[in-house]
């Protein structure tokens, strides 16, 4: 109990004096960096002096009291070494901590010096304050090393290099901790595009046929019996485009029928009669309107049947008329590749009557049967010709020629057919006499519209014609046309969409109907030309042909002037007849006869005769019983 006794008050004497050390260096704020090795209780001890605060030097007073005991309480020592290296890692901070332990083997220099004065008592009164005890036994071994260079190493630089090389360092640690090189590494791998597995199946070998593929014993051109036959001969083929065709020789061209050779004895008859046909036709009276009800009821009567229906062109039809004979019917197709071909009804059979000439290199796109001699046949082309065909001696006679530009429509300003207006599509307008010689006009008019699609005369004031351009409608006084530039007397600008025709009614000229693009029929009244024209009805009307059908062109009847008939596109085909208040008057029904769409129509002029042409060339003729 005494040396247990003895033992307590010489470590409360021992604490007693550290309270006093510490009082007395209370101004001390830090110590040297110089480690001082010192021996204890036969181990080597490693302290390092660093900088710290004086506030956390009470932990420190137990642990320095156990150190000086003796060498017996080994047991003791090691327990108050872990106890004073926690301490230590609570106060250092982790900068300080890896400077304390990577200046471990760079301070080893200095130990010998310092090693002196670990000899001196424990109690000194130096200026050194111990706040950190690493017990190392040099017989274990267990001394630390580390790679990061000293202190010494830094001596030469400034505070700011040094902290910048420790940031650089640590930097470097950092992302060597990533492993970003191994990731990368492992995601190169996996966007590698990986080989198709070979396929297991094996490919068939390939078999030399020594027969070869079938083919067909017509493109070989052989019999089933394998003998080879005669090459057939190729067909002549139909142009597809009228623009590439040469324009014919100028002068008078002979009326010989192309689609026949032979027998032209009954041609030289078909012309002949003709001839004579013409000379007794008298020219029709003017008779007033009859009523609706009996226009209504002979319309009825007009049917259409096999025998009037026949192809008399090879193209679309462009332009129709018929003779006005009273007592046979000839109807004249304008087609688009420049052919003008003639139909007799009277004459049977019916493949006979037909007769195709050729007086043009493009489309066909008005005809007229002259109003002074009904034995000529007027016919005007895309081609920059006109020309007049003459059943009395057989040709046809050029009439006006230009070869810089294209027709699209023409009109007779005298009543004896002398003199003509004739349209161009780039928008002007020549005056053409047929009693001068040559095929050269008489003037050219430039007009305010930039194309023209057709123009007709008024018929009582014959002085005045209309015409139809893409947007708008002008009406002239031919007494005022300048070769300059002629500027219309009335337009009329209610068409929103393309315009197709345009035309005064027969007789009085008192009504102008017109076609549109935008599905309406437009009637004015006119019966007074000044600067208005005003707009009487208008009429809801499918006009949508396409690209290959022509384009509908209503016309009126010359026996009821207040009617006019127009194609249909509905189901079945049909031709239709309005009244000028809109109301629909009639419609052709051909039945089986009727297939196709009659974009193009006309009518006699005193007979209940009327006849449409489609795209394909053929005539439909709806005609009384009592006619056919």
């Amino acid at each position: 109990m005494s040396g247990s006794g003895a033992a307590v008050e010489k470590a409360e004497s021992r604490q007693r004096l550290q309270v006093n050390e510490y009082k007395e260096n209370q101004n001390i704020d830090c110590v040297s960096l110089r480690p001082v090795q010192t021996t204890l209780l036969g181990k080597t001890a490693k302290v390092y002096l660093v900088p710290f605060s004086l506030s956390n030097l009470d932990q420190f007073k137990c642990s320095k009291s156990l150190i000086g005991k003796n060498s017996n309480n080994e047991v003791a020592c090691k327990k108050y070494k872990t106890k004073i290296k926690k301490t230590c890692g609570r106060i250092l901070t982790p900068k300080m901590k890896a400077t304390s332990s990577n200046a471990d083997s760079t301070l080893q220099k200095s130990s010998l010096d310092v090693h002196t004065e670990s000899n001196k008592p424990q109690h000194s009164n130096s200026d050194a304050v111990i706040i950190g005890v690493d017990m190392e036994s040099s017989q274990d071994g267990d001394s630390d090393e580390d790679t990061t260079p000293g202190l010494d190493d830094f001596s030469g630089l400034s505070p700011y290099e040094r902290k910048r090389l420790k940031n650089i360092s640590e930097n470097a640690n950092f992302f060597a901790s990533l492993q970003l090189s191994e990731s990368a590494a492992r995601l190169r791998e996996m966007i590698k595009k990986r080989q198709p597995p070979e396929s297991k199946r094996k490919k068939p070998k390939k078999t030399t046929n020594e027969i070869g593929c079938r083919r067909s014993m017509r493109l070989l051109n052989v019999d089933p019996s394998g003998v080879s036959l005669p090459a057939t001969p190729t067909q002549p083929s139909l142009v597809a485009d009228d623009e590439t065709q040469p324009l014919l020789p100028p002068g008078p061209l002979e009326m010989a029928p192309k689609n026949r050779d032979d027998n032209k004895e009954l041609f030289k008859g078909f012309l002949e009669t003709w001839t004579a046909m013409s000379k007794t036709s008298s020219k029709n009276t003017e008779k007033g309107l009859s009523s609706i009800k009996s226009y209504k009821g002979n319309l009825n009567g007009m049917v259409l049947s096999e025998d009037t229906v026949q192809k008399v062109t090879k193209g679309p039809v462009f332009s129709l008329a018929i003779h006005p004979s009273e007592t046979r019917t000839l109807v004249a197709a304008g087609a688009k590749f420049g052919q003008v071909g003639l139909w007799d009804l009277t004459q049977k059979p019916k493949e006979d009557a037909v007769y195709v000439f050729q007086p043009h290199s493009q489309s066909v796109s008005c005809l007229y049967f002259s109003p002074a001699n009904p034995a000529h046949i007027l016919s005007l082309s895309y081609d920059g010709t006109l020309r007049c065909g003459d059943f009395s001696r057989g040709i046809f006679e050029e009439v006006c020629r230009n070869e810089g530009s294209s027709f699209s429509s023409f009109d007779f300003l005298a009543e004896d057919a002398s003199t003509l207006i004739v349209a161009h599509w780039d928008g002007n307008m020549s005056l053409v006499d047929r009693r001068t010689p040559g095929t050269s006009y008489e003037k050219l008019i430039n007009s305010s519209l930039t194309k023209i699609r057709t123009i007709h005369v008024h018929p009582v004031h014959r002085q005045y014609f209309i015409t139809a351009g893409l947007r708008d409608i002008h009406i002239y006084d031919a007494r005022r046309l300048n070769a300059r530039g002629s500027q219309p007397l009335i337009s009329l600008t209610e068409h929103t969409k393309s315009i197709a025709s345009a035309y005064f009614s027969p007789l009085t000229g008192n009504r102008v109907v017109t076609t549109c693009a935008d599905c309406k029929l437009r009637i004015f009244d006119s019966s007074c030309i000044s600067s208005q024209i005003p707009l009487l009805t208008t009429i809801r009307h499918n006009t949508i042909t396409g690209r290959w059908l022509t384009r509908f062109q209503a016309v009126w009847d010359p026996k009821q002037e207040d009617c006019f008939m127009i194609g249909s596109m509905a189901y079945p085909r049909r031709v239709e007849i309005f009244h000028e208040t809109g109301k629909r008057v009639h419609s052709f029904l051909g039945g089986e006869c009727l297939a196709s769409v009659c974009s193009i129509n006309t009518v006699h002029p005193t007979r209940y005769i009327m006849a449409g042409g489609n795209s394909s060339g053929k005539i439909h003729v709806f005609m009384s019983e009592k006619n056919c």
